[in-house]
């Protein structure tokens, strides 16, 4: 078995009920999983606190010391659409670990690729102010221990959620050590993510937005994959691949307005795949964002880790029911941008 899952009950306890980021999210997610057979043939990576050093590459102390802080209260709110609870410090410090020793299994070949089903989501963490639902930037700590312990000089962060990585793309924005690839609807939450935005200093060019308007199916997604970050891929030649990986593109869920499907998740996650072997030895690492319909959210999730084991998709919603929009004009931008003409 070469791919792996991180999951621990604890990711539940970090919970608000009447919030739309809540447990039931991935309960249900790991339900559909475990009646698929999915989880069975998978290595299961435990999940661990992330070590202090390597969320301060990061995080600054005074930004963890406050989660700590409010979370010791008894929780609260970080910011309007961010709240905490007694647990979610321990949460989130064991989701930040869960990716973490994910990439670590990947790099040491214990496993090709794999999954972290962790919560609180983490691409909109700015490294001192929690946003968007997220407490710590799993995926940029991650990355950051790649670099600096690791030894690896080239990241390719590929981030498909709904909605813009703006913290992602912060912590990275001015070096050539991670390239930083989002789709997005835009202009949408967090506003961030303009096609022109393409990194600052010795990172520039290493920043690769695809702005959407509302409406792209799978069509427009798998070609923007095909001609825009596979050819990136091809000249940054990276040394592992991750993936902030989000549902709420789906054409079910409540906060967006694009029209993916689950077959068109799996199309993503066979590119990506792709891309890993003939460029990294095969090294991928998913993390679990955004997604907030619970059966959209958990047969997407299903259907990247069949494509993943290369297995035949189950897409028991099907394809978007309204037609999709044209990417054409998009690509032409992005293209010219980037010199991939």
């Amino acid at each position: 078995m070469t791919t792996a899952y991180v999951y621990d009950p604890q990711y539940l306890e970090h919970n608000r009920s009447s919030h739309v980021e809540r447990a039931e999210r991935l309960q249900t997610t790991t339900e559909v999983l475990q009646t698929a057979g999915l989880l069975d043939r998978l290595v299961h990576v435990e999940a661990t606190p992330v070590p202090m050093e390597h969320l301060l590459e990061v995080h600054p102390q005074h930004y963890v010391n406050l989660v700590k802080e409010v979370a010791d209260r008894g929780g609260g709110n970080l910011d309007p659409d961010t709240y905490l609870n007694g647990r979610s410090y321990e949460v989130a410090l064991l989701a930040a670990g869960g990716m973490l020793n994910l990439v670590q299994a990947v790099l040491d070949g214990e496993v090709k690729n794999g999954f972290a089903l962790v919560r609180p989501p983490g691409h909109h963490a700015l490294p001192s102010r929690a946003m968007g639902f997220c407490l710590f930037n799993n995926v940029a700590v991650a990355a950051k221990y790649a670099l600096r312990n690791r030894g690896l000089s080239r990241i390719l962060i590929a981030d498909f959620d709904l909605h813009h990585g703006n913290s992602t793309q912060d912590v990275f924005y001015d070096t050539s050590e991670v390239v930083y690839f989002s789709t997005h609807q835009y202009p949408y939450y967090p506003g961030s993510g303009h096609w022109s935005d393409i990194g600052h200093g010795s990172g520039e060019g290493f920043t690769v937005n695809v702005p959407l308007p509302p409406g792209v199916d799978d069509e427009g997604y798998g070609r923007i994959f095909d001609e825009i970050l596979y050819p990136i891929a091809d000249r940054y030649r990276p040394e592992l691949i991750l993936v902030s990986a989000g549902y709420d593109a789906h054409w079910a869920d409540p906060l967006g307005m694009m029209q993916l499907s689950a077959a068109g998740y799996a199309y993503l996650t066979r590119v990506l795949k792709e891309m890993a072997e003939e460029f990294c030895d095969g090294r991928l690492a998913f993390t679990l964002e955004g997604g907030y319909d619970l059966r959209a959210l958990a047969h997407s999730v299903a259907a990247t880790l069949q494509g993943l084991l290369g297995d035949e998709i189950n897409d028991p919603l099907g394809p978007s029911p309204r037609p999709g929009v044209s990417v054409d004009d998009i690509i032409v931008h992005v293209k010219g941008l980037h010199r991939l003409l």
